[in-house]
């Protein structure tokens, strides 16, 4: 499985683009905001004749959905994460004005509810959904058991862990989760986040400091 990096938006937002020898592709939180990042994720498709089959949500604040309104009127391909994240795409027009993005335009509503232990198949490839909360009540990591990697969004980062100061978050929650769901996967899982350099379970597990 092929992994394309873009680094959206003010945040510093990893997008991620995943795809396999049959160039059917999944993206997972699709930051980008402005329209040069919106052309350089279409461009990115058209150059590489990939065909997109999900947009994937690990959670649904603001910096994550930036540009699923956009795949969906460029692809028609609804965005889908976990049900309990999504009164976020209610909140996403004050949160945007919040922190002055007057020119975020509407959230795109959801097209597909994903649940715990899904299974989200494209070309040869499979991931599974995780459903971690603590960050968010609905924040779902993808797990790739075939090529030993892990997408966390706000979970679990190098050397942190998501924020909890959030609506719905529990930093209790979020440690348990990430215990439980997380470090119980094979040490060797590269962890892809949703901001920053990657990491791996057992890097983790030694020198997290919150562990």
């Amino acid at each position: 499985m092929n992994i394309k990096i873009f680094t959206f938006n003010p945040f510093q937002e990893n997008t991620y683009v995943l795809f396999d020898e049959t160039n059917e592709a999944v993206i997972i939180d699709a930051g980008c905001l402005s329209v040069q990042e919106k052309q350089e994720l279409k461009r990115y498709f058209e150059d590489n004749n990939l065909k997109l089959k999900r947009v994937l949500n690990t959670h649904l604040h603001l910096d994550h959905q930036f540009g699923n309104r956009f795949l969906f009127e460029t692809f028609g391909i609804a965005p889908e994460a976990h049900k309990d994240d999504e009164f976020l795409i209610e909140y996403f027009p004050v949160q945007a004005r919040t922190y002055g993005f007057e020119n975020a335009g509407e959230a795109q509503a959801l097209g597909n509810y994903l649940a715990d232990n899904e299974k989200i198949k494209f070309g040869n490839s499979e991931l599974t959904a995780i459903h971690v909360p603590g960050h968010s009540p609905g924040s779902l990591v993808y797990y790739n058991e075939k090529d030993g990697v892990l997408f966390t969004g706000d979970v679990l980062f190098l050397e942190s862990i998501g924020r909890t100061d959030l609506a719905g978050g529990n930093h209790g929650l979020l440690l348990k989760s990430i215990r439980e769901k997380l470090f119980t996967l094979p040490d060797a899982t590269v962890v892809y986040p949703g901001h920053g350099d990657s990491t791996t379970i057992g890097y983790e597990k030694v020198h997290n400091p919150y562990f």
